[in-house]
């Protein structure tokens, strides 16, 4: 999977990568400062490179020349003890470095892991974000996702905010 966008500076190129490759390492450590500005503390949740392994996953990273402007990835999530429904594909690790927001980075690789994760036979997508994120709430509401049922490691929080999109016809399950 790759896609091409055309920025105003040079073209944008979304490549699909591990979840341990070194630029994800990098973009990885710079979302875990972002949550720790925004929330005190960086995000907890296990994760593992298999979990983004085609085709139970995926990782992708925006690249502009060899620089690495944003990422985001999604794994297959059924744990029904967590809050999770079979067949939910989970967002995890969206974000763009500061300097390249508002070129539509993030648009374009959430509708590439929604693709993705559609062609994977997956029939919902869902994420959690918090309250101290509003750009990415405005995303996901833009982008067509609907508050749910909380689900999760943060699900007991209350800036947790859990949303969800079908991947296929019909409205998320609550």
């Amino acid at each position: 999977m790759e896609t091409r966008e055309t920025s105003a500076i040079r073209p944008v190129d979304i490549h699909p990568v591990r979840y341990d490759h070194p630029d994800a390492v990098t973009l990885d450590a710079l979302v875990q400062q972002e949550y720790a500005r925004r929330y005190g503390d960086g995000d907890i949740t296990p994760l593992d490179p298999g979990m983004f392994l085609p085709p139970h996953g995926l990782y992708l990273i925006a690249y502009e020349g060899d620089r690495p402007l944003a990422t985001g990835g999604w794994r297959a999530q059924e744990d029904a003890a967590e809050g999770y429904a079979a067949g939910d594909a989970e967002i995890k690790r969206m974000f763009v470095l500061p300097e390249a927001r508002g070129r539509g980075l993030a648009r374009k690789i959430l509708a590439a892991l929604e693709a993705d994760a559609r062609a994977a036979g997956r029939s919902r997508m869902v994420l959690e974000t918090g309250t101290k994120q509003p750009e990415a709430l405005e995303l996901y509401a833009s982008s067509g996702y609907v508050p749910v049922t909380k689900f999760g490691l943060y699900r007991t929080y209350d800036d947790s905010r859990c949303l969800a999109k079908p991947l296929v016809g019909g409205l998320p399950p609550a």
